[in-house]
């Protein structure tokens, strides 16, 4: 997938950018049926729209190297319609999220090797918070955001400096990951959900 092309004025020869109508294109990775995706207007802005309901759980993953020494910082745009009820994020039942974005180290042929970083809207743990995957220790997980969307709604911007979170969570100290990805799932809560996601850019340190 070619990055999209900023404006001359604005453009960052090591940034990339990601908008909405490429990650749409993004192949799918199901866990769990299909969480229907699709490209829409919303808030007068485009923006991938996630709808899960009936229990699926699928993302769209886009597997390209991405150099974390020219470009570590991961900043994206999202929005949640609600968050999900009764579930403990510490156990496999309620590991589910209204919206995520995956890191990913990944290792096709010592699969072992294969690290995530989860960014997601917690349901109810705070913004900041952190815990290992209840379904995997190669993956770790990062509240961003917490909570039902506030009374103005609207879109959050979250950005991190990823090669400062392998080094974290998982001790690993890279110099590039081979795979991003978006999802929305609903598979263990059995709830439904709409969520947005903008574009996403990866940007240098300064």
């Amino acid at each position: 997938m070619t990055p999209f092309a900023l404006p001359a004025a604005d453009r960052d020869t090591t940034a990339l950018h990601f908008p909405p109508a490429a990650i749409a294109d993004w192949d799918t990775h199901s866990f769990n049926g299909r969480t229907g995706y699709r490209l829409v207007e919303h808030d007068d802005r485009e923006a991938v729209q996630a709808e899960c309901d009936g229990g699926t759980g699928s993302g769209l993953v886009l597997r390209r190297d991405i150099d974390l020494r020219e470009t570590p910082i991961v900043e994206w745009r999202w929005q949640v319609a609600s968050v999900y009820g009764g579930l403990d994020p510490h156990s496999e039942s309620g590991d589910d999220y209204p919206a995520r974005l995956y890191v990913v180290d990944e290792h096709s042929v010592l699969r072992w090797r294969t690290r995530a970083i989860n960014y997601v809207w917690a349901n109810s743990q705070p913004a900041g918070a952190d815990w290992p995957n209840p379904f995997t220790g190669k993956a770790h997980m990062v509240a961003l955001a917490s909570g039902a969307p506030t009374d103005d709604g609207g879109w959050r911007t979250a950005r991190r400096n990823i090669r400062a979170d392998f080094e974290r969570f998982h001790d690993r100290e890279l110099d590039r990951i081979n795979a991003v990805a978006i999802m929305t799932d609903c598979d263990n809560a059995g709830q439904r959900t709409r969520a947005w996601y903008g574009g996403i850019r990866f940007l240098p340190a300064n």
